[in-house]
């Protein structure tokens, strides 16, 4: 099993990136998939998640309204698409499996290597 995040960068306040999890090994309809970042010194935190079952979505309050989760079982990947970022949203960002979509970050495995997201001006 493989998850690998991409597709971040450096981007203005106010701008908008698509994050994209390429998902190998596992089905999507199977494993819920969640967002994650974590920014230099602080602790890894879920974002977004999107259940395997039936595609329920969950968002962090922080990004509710911002940030949008998808996915595409056909190519087997999971999108975040990002608008209005500001500098807060900064952070390394990685994206997990697990059973269920949950708040815990210790419930998520199959972390790949994340992408970096900059927001600055």
């Amino acid at each position: 099993v493989q998850l690998q995040a991409s597709g971040g960068g450096l981007v203005q306040p106010g701008g908008s990136l698509r994050l994209s999890c390429a998902v190998s090994g596992l089905t999507l309809n199977d494993y819920a998939i969640g967002w994650f970042r974590q920014a230099p010194g602080k602790t890894r935190e879920g974002i977004s998640c999107i259940s395997g079952s039936d595609g329920y979505t969950t968002y962090a309050d922080s990004v509710k309204g911002r940030f949008a989760i998808s996915r595409d079982n056909a190519k087997n990947t999971v999108y975040l698409q990002m608008n209005k970022l500001n500098s807060e949203d900064t952070a390394v960002y990685f994206c997990g499996a697990a059973t269920i979509c949950t708040t815990s970050t210790s419930d998520f495995g199959f972390w790949g290597r994340g992408t970096q997201v900059t927001v600055s001006s």
